[in-house]
C-alpha cells in the first residue's frame, strides 16, 4: 500500500479545520498530519513533523498567508494549497499566492446541498493529490482522475447552419494545476493581433474573473470572463468561468461561445474537454490547440478529437509542466502534432495561425 498524502491545515477558523479535517480524512490517500490556527503555530508543527502538503487561508491573526507562504518558499519549499473564501478581496489575494509559488486554489467548504457538498469534496481532495505530486520548479509551486461523465452530457448535435466555412483561425487551449502561471507566461508572449482565443482554466467560481482582470493588464491582448454569446475576435482572450461550461459555437462566419451549466465532466466543470470537442465540431482545421500543464485528463480525448478534424495541437512538454498529466494523457492518445516547452508555444501558435 502506498504511503498517505501528510496534510497538515492552516486556518484560523475552528469549523473551517474541523470541516477540511473531516472531508480530507475520508480519503483513504490522504492522512491529515496536524492542524494549525495561523502560521506561527503551523512553523512550529513543520518544525515536528514536514508535511507533504499545506492548505492555507489567506488572511489569518498574528502572520496572514501571503506573508507565510514568501517565508515558506524562500526557506523550505513545501506545496501549498490556497483555502479562500468566495469574496472579491480573497480572489484577489488568492490569485496573488499563486504568483508567490502556492500550487492551486480552493474554496472553503461550505454547507450546502448533497450534490455541492460531494463536488467540493472531489475538488478538494483531488487539489491535494495534485499538489503532492507537483514539481516545485523557479517557474513557480506550480490528478489520476477516472472521468464522471464525457463531454457529451454538454454537447448538442451540430446544426447544418453552424458549419459554413470560414477561414478565420481560433486558438483554443486548455490548462490546471499550475495552469495560473502557465498562462501568464504564455498570453504575455502574444501579438496584441492574435487571432480569438477561448481558454478553460479548471478554477474555482469566482476566481476567473479576478484571473482575467490580472491577465489583462500585463497582456497586449485584451482579456475577460467569457460571458455567453461573447464574440471570438482577434485580439480577444476570453476565460471560462469558474463552475460553468464554455463551448465554442459559429454562426456562419462568426465564432462565439456558449456559456452554461451542467454536470462535471471529468471531474471538472468547466471543462477542458467540452471546450476541446465544440471546438473540433465547430472549428477543425481553422482551430489551433494548446494543452497545458495540469493533473489528470481533461481534455485528452477533446484534442484528439481536434487533431482527427484538422487541427494543429501543442502540448507542453514534461521538463516546463508543474503536473505533466493532461499533456502527456493527449500524447499517449496520439492527438498532439507537436511538444514544447511553455516558452516557445506561443510563437509556434502565432505561426500556424499565420499558414
Amino acid at each position: 500500500m502506498s504511503r498517505k498524502i501528510k496534510v497538515l491545515i492552516v486556518d484560523d477558523s475552528a469549523l473551517v479545520r474541523q470541516t477540511l479535517a473531516e472531508i480530507l480524512g475520508a480519503d483513504p490517500a490522504i492522512e491529515v498530519m496536524a492542524t494549525a490556527q495561523d502560521p506561527i503555530v503551523a512553523a512550529q508543527k513543520i518544525a515536528e513533523q514536514v508535511p507533504d502538503v499545506i492548505t492555507l487561508d489567506v488572511e489569518m491573526p498574528r502572520m496572514d498567508g501571503l506573508t507565510f507562504l514568501q517565508k515558506l518558499m524562500s526557506q523550505h519549499p513545501i506545496p501549498v494549497v490556497m483555502c479562500s473564501s468566495l469574496t472579491d478581496s480573497g480572489s484577489e489575494s488568492a490569485l496573488k499566492a499563486l504568483e508567490y509559488g502556492a500550487v492551486d486554489i480552493i474554496t472553503k467548504p461550505k454547507m450546502g446541498t448533497r450534490q455541492f457538498i460531494e463536488e467540493s469534496r472531489i475538488r478538494i481532495c483531488d487539489s491535494i493529490k495534485a499538489a503532492a505530486s507537483a514539481r516545485l520548479t523557479p517557474l513557480r509551486a506550480i490528478r489520476e482522475v477516472s472521468p464522471k461523465y464525457t463531454a457529451d452530457v454538454i454537447m448538442e448535435r451540430p446544426t447544418s447552419k453552424a458549419m459554413v466555412q470560414t477561414t478565420e483561425k481560433v486558438v483554443i487551449i486548455g490548462a490546471s494545476t499550475g495552469g495560473t502561471e502557465a498562462l501568464s507566461l504564455f498570453l504575455q508572449m502574444l501579438p496584441a493581433d492574435t487571432p480569438g482565443t477561448v481558454i478553460v482554466q479548471h478554477m474555482p467560481e469566482h476566481f476567473t474573473a479576478a484571473f482575467a482582470k490580472r491577465l489583462d493588464s500585463i497582456c497586449r491582448v485584451t482579456v475577460k470572463e467569457a460571458e455567453d454569446n461573447d464574440s471570438v475576435v482577434r485580439g480577444h482572450v476570453l476565460i471560462a468561468p469558474g463552475n460553468r461550461h464554455t463551448l465554442l459555437k459559429r454562426s456562419g462566419a462568426r465564432y462565439y461561445v456558449e456559456v452554461k451549466d451542467g454536470p462535471l465532466v471529468s471531474r471538472h466543470r468547466p471543462s477542458v474537454d467540452v471546450l476541446f470537442r465544440s471546438a473540433a465540431r465547430y472549428a477543425g482545421k481553422n482551430a489551433v490547440g494548446v494543452i497545458l500543464t495540469g493533473m489528470g485528463d481533461d481534455g485528452a480525448q477533446g484534442m484528439k478529437e481536434m487533431h482527427d478534424a484538422g487541427a494543429f495541437t501543442i502540448a507542453q512538454d514534461e521538463a516546463t509542466c508543474v503536473v505533466f498529466g493532461m499533456p502527456n494523457e493527449a500524447i499517449k492518445r496520439g492527438g498532439v502534432n507537436k511538444i514544447m516547452p511553455l516558452e516557445k508555444i506561443a510563437a509556434e501558435v502565432v505561426r500556424q495561425c499565420q499558414l
